[in-house]
């Protein structure tokens, strides 16, 4: 297989020619690094995707050739996650693979169930396992759509008959309401935070609602001062790369929605350019010790490197536990913007364009019950329906 770099927009991606249907065909794939200072990163990146994406072809013309329906339930999963590993988002191959390697793996080892041998109530056992740990069923669907998908590609390929887990009884998904502080509990929070390593992104979460992965993926580039803008497009992950954890960046959000540009508030462009003569500053302190991995990002410590997405979550939760308030996660942050802009009376439909949601159902399904201004309107209008009406409180 062959490959190059190309650049596109100012950014490095790799052209593999891969061969689909005995012909080979161009595959662009952006690897989300600017030109400037990324030539040795991006050459290392086009021999990793060459090497994965040889070892996928290999895959796809000898991992199935046989009926394997005899072959350990765990040791399919292992090869299915190899040959879809290049198909999707690096984030959605971290989610499947966590799964398999969690609970998958080791449960279904134990029992030396085979592909071919797997039934539905042995699916079914596994789910209640899951639930009698304290899960909630929402991560029962969660095993249930990644273990559903690898058996359907087994079905696919006629490894086997049928598909075990459309036969299991999957439980409904829970209601989710959100957590969220109010504007009280976020002003004792930013006291306490302030001069902490997290201050800027926790800010940036619950001025913006951004997620975690977005306040991290935040570059320079996308703050615009002059026109007093900040756009959203780019993430980072936590991805797995020869065994260890290290963050990923990519240009590919949730859904097309997440792209946005917001206007760059007041106390948020003073924090960034704090930030930036800081960041100035600890280059010359440091001076080679500096990591110039990552000059492009705004969330990074004082040695240069970035914060990792799970050093957010823990952090997060360490500052909240130390100063005695309401437990949240920094995921709340986005539901804490959502619901202090829903009562001061910000429309759904502009909370749906603020937080990147695809859909206004989405952002209604999980906001509406704080909406109380329109349940009083309602309640006025129910109340004189039938000529008995009496006065409601203002929101």
């Amino acid at each position: 297989m062959t490959g190059s770099l190309q650049i596109k927009n100012d950014k490095y991606y790799v052209v593999l020619n891969l061969k689909v249907n005995g012909k080979r065909k161009p595959k662009w794939i952006p690897l989300g690094m600017p030109v400037r200072g990324n030539k040795r990163k991006a050459d290392a990146e086009l021999n990793r995707l060459i090497e994965e994406y040889e070892e996928q072809e290999k895959l796809n013309v000898s991992s199935f050739d046989k009926r394997e329906s005899d072959i350990l339930l765990a040791d399919y999963l292992q090869k299915w996650l190899k040959i879809i590993k290049s198909t999707i988002a690096n984030a959605t191959y971290q989610s499947y693979s966590n799964m398999i390697n969690a609970r998958l793996d080791k449960y279904f080892r134990a029992l030396g169930v085979t592909l071919g041998g797997l039934t539905a109530s042995q699916i079914q056992d596994f789910y209640q396992v899951i639930l009698d740990e304290g899960f909630t069923t929402n991560t029962v669907i969660h095993y249930h759509a990644v273990l559903r998908k690898a058996l359907q590609s087994a079905v696919k390929k006629e490894l086997i008959p049928r598909n075990p887990a459309d036969s299991v009884d999957k439980p409904k998904k829970n209601h989710y309401q959100a957590t969220h502080y109010t504007e009280e509990e976020m002003l004792a929070l930013f006291k306490v935070i302030e001069g902490d390593p997290l201050e800027l992104a926790i800010k940036i979460a619950a001025y913006y609602g951004l997620r975690r992965s977005e306040v991290l993926g935040l570059k320079w580039e996308a703050v615009n001062f002059k026109d007093k803008t900040l756009a959203i497009n780019h993430k980072i992950i936590e991805a797995k790369v020869d065994g260890k954890f290290v963050p990923v960046g990519e240009d590919v959000l949730k859904t097309k929605s997440s792209i946005r540009t917001l206007p760059l508030l007041p106390v948020i462009e003073e924090l960034l350019l704090q930030e930036k003569e800081k960041q100035e500053f600890m280059q010359k302190i440091f001076k080679k010790e500096y990591c110039t991995d990552y000059l492009d990002y705004i969330c990074v410590d004082q040695t240069g490197k970035l914060f990792r997405p799970n050093f957010v979550t823990e952090h997060f939760a360490y500052l909240i536990k130390k100063y005695g308030l309401k437990k949240i996660r920094f995921h709340d942050l986005r539901h804490t913007c959502a619901s202090l802009l829903l009562a001061n009376g910000v429309p759904m439909k502009q909370i749906q364009i603020w937080l990147g949601h695809s859909t206004f159902s989405t952002t209604a399904d999980i906001y509406a019950h704080l909406d109380m201004s329109a349940q009083i309107q309602t309640g006025r209008v129910a109340g004189a329906l039938f000529g008995q009406e009496k006065s409601l409180p203002n929101a």
